[in-house]
């Protein structure tokens, strides 16, 4: 019990959070941290509490990739930390800053068993860039300051906390307290992010580069669009008329509309390029790996990345080495001074604007036609239209996730405005959604989120629609209900056999769930479509009220396959 004039642990990790710039904090309470979590809430932090520690580990890293500030969520001991590291692992795929605060058993219990007893700084090495444990009260501020610190610095990525049960229960005098908050305030403004300056010959290499090339291609990730470089790449695409690549996250930095846009022409834009201008994104599986086939055997990669290991990974023909918004800015000047465009009637542009057209109207020629039990492709027009008529700006966050509803979505549905969409993303996880939604409606609060997920994402975190009431959060979730991960059951006669051969598919969930009644029990608004103009209906009144809703479109459930750009690792 704290004497009059004393604070606890508890209070102290609240007061560093506060005082270094957390406004928003993501996790489940319980022993040992449900005072933190409330003495948080009291010093202004918001305190979105979740069921279940992956989703609110998802939330956190969604958070930190739409704000670029350090998405924080908090667990408790042993299990509960495990659960996190599901969080932790995405942020560390995808390089977003997240730290994950866990409360641990008592540090003289250690070793004995105790009550929800683990490791957790070994726990979490796999997923971590900088953990530490804070073994007496006063280091709790400078061990808060260092993991937000870390967080962002450098290549951004999960960071760890761990305070144990007999740390939070400490005492120090308020004016102690003071003292240490000052001093972690000190050493957190004496720690200085390296700039990185870009050699001169190597920028200029890099824009001669792009002036010899009869195919040059400028492609950009997700790592752009939290280094908010929409303006510099949209600057370099239309000074030198260069068609450009957005890998899926990074859709709308520019927006899908744009002239010089090549996503409805992407084989043929990676695979006869001969100069690709990478901004941002890794050469990993999303971009085949910067490989043949798929690329030309000669292409020339210039690969921009705020981090030198990733660089000295892909071995490029030329590696620019610095925050991207930062090394466009001096490309775009490097160009300015002598400046080239390729120009409408290039046979470059012309080439991929015209396959890019075609291709187009292939897709539009499969969406124009209303299909009736749905398939795929029908609710996904309908969705992308009544997003396109909400018109103006802000423009809403989509989220998506599944086999098919992420596939189809990704070619479908438009992106105007820089990070607006969320996905499955590097590590393709699964069970992101509802955890994005929320990190999404914390984060812009004036945006409407839509989530648009199979039925198989949708229930990793489907509990969590009772926080979206909890906290009337604007998210309308759409479940494409085809009745299990890709579909019905699909197998093979020959496959149906042995003494379970009654049992449902390996794949197969019951048909026509009542995702939506989910939403109503908990006094959310709930919709069951299965047409056109049910579909159309209740997306406007969902659109309009902009409250907690989930619609059920039931989809054929042999509509459909396995997810087009992994059916082979199947």
């Amino acid at each position: 019990m704290a004497e009059f004039g004393e604070i606890d642990g508890n209070v102290l990790v609240a007061k560093s959070l506060a005082q270094f710039g957390v406004q928003h904090m993501f996790g489940v309470v319980g022993i040992p941290v449900t005072s933190l979590a409330t003495r948080a809430v009291s010093l202004g932090i918001r305190f979105i509490a979740f069921h279940n520690e992956q989703s609110a580990g998802y939330a956190a890293s969604a958070y930190g990739y739409l704000t670029s500030r350090p998405g924080v969520f908090l667990t408790v001991s042993g299990p509960g930390c495990v659960h996190g590291l599901a969080g932790l692992s995405n942020a560390a795929a995808n390089t977003w800053p997240t730290v994950m605060i866990s409360g641990s058993c008592n540090q003289s219990d250690s070793g004995r068993g105790d009550f929800q007893e683990l490791d957790q700084i070994e726990a979490v090495k796999p997923f971590t860039k900088f953990s530490i444990k804070a073994t007496h009260i006063s280091q709790i501020p400078n061990c808060v300051a260092q993991v937000l610190h870390h967080a962002v610095s450098g290549r951004p990525g999960g960071c760890y906390l761990d305070l144990p049960s007999d740390v939070l229960h400490q005492n120090v005098s308020q004016s102690e307290a003071e003292s240490l908050l000052i001093e972690a305030e000190k050493n957190r403004t004496k720690i200085h992010t390296e700039n990185v300056t870009v050699e001169a010959s190597k920028i200029e290499e890099a824009v001669s580069l792009l002036r010899r090339a009869d195919r040059p291609l400028i492609v950009f990730g997700k790592g752009a669009a939290y280094a908010r470089a929409e303006d510099q790449l949209k600057k370099l695409v239309e000074t030198t008329g260069i068609p450009f690549l957005p890998t899926p996250m990074a859709k709308g930095l520019l927006p899908d509309t744009h002239r010089l846009a090549a996503s409805a022409a992407r084989s043929l834009a990676i695979g006869k390029c001969d100069v690709a201008v990478v901004i941002g994104a890794r050469l990993n599986w999303l971009l085949h790996f910067g490989e043949p086939p798929k690329w030309s055997k000669d292409v020339k990669f210039v690969l921009v990345d705020v981090s030198e290991e990733e660089i000295e990974l892909r071995k490029p023909f030329l590696g620019l080495v610095g925050d991207a918004k930062r090394v466009l800015e001096i490309l775009n000047k490097e160009i300015k001074d002598d400046p080239f465009c390729l120009g409408s009637n290039h046979p470059w542009v012309e080439a991929i604007c015209n396959k890019a057209k075609e291709n187009t109207l292939k897709m539009e020629g499969q969406l124009g036609k209303d299909v009736v039990p749905f398939n795929f492709m029908t609710p996904m027009r309908i969705i992308r239209d009544a997003i396109l008529e909400l018109g103006g700006s802000p423009a809403p966050v989509v989220v998506s996730e599944g086999a098919n509803t992420m596939d189809v979505g990704r070619a479908v549905l438009v992106q105007k405005e820089p990070r607006t969409r969320l996905d499955a993303g590097t590590w393709g996880t699964m069970g992101v959604g509802l955890g994005y939604c929320i990190a999404a409606s914390v984060a812009y609060p004036d945006r409407l989120v839509v989530a648009v997920e199979g039925d198989s994402g949708f229930g990793f975190s489907a509990m969590e629609v009772e926080t979206l009431v909890r906290y009337q959060l604007p998210v309308v979730v759409i479940v494409f209900n085809n009745g299990g991960v890709y579909g019905g059951d699909r197998r093979r006669p020959e496959e149906i056999n042995g003494p379970h051969k009654e049992d449902p598919a390996p794949t197969s969930f019951v048909p026509n769930a009542g995702y939506h009644t989910m939403m109503e029990a908990f006094g959310g608004k709930g919709y069951l479509v299965g047409t056109p103009d049910e579909l159309k209906s209740a997306l406007s009144e969902s659109f309009s009220a902009r409250k907690p809703a989930v619609i059920n479109v039931v989809i054929d459930p042999y509509a459909g396959a396995e997810s087009g750009r992994l059916q082979h690792k199947n």
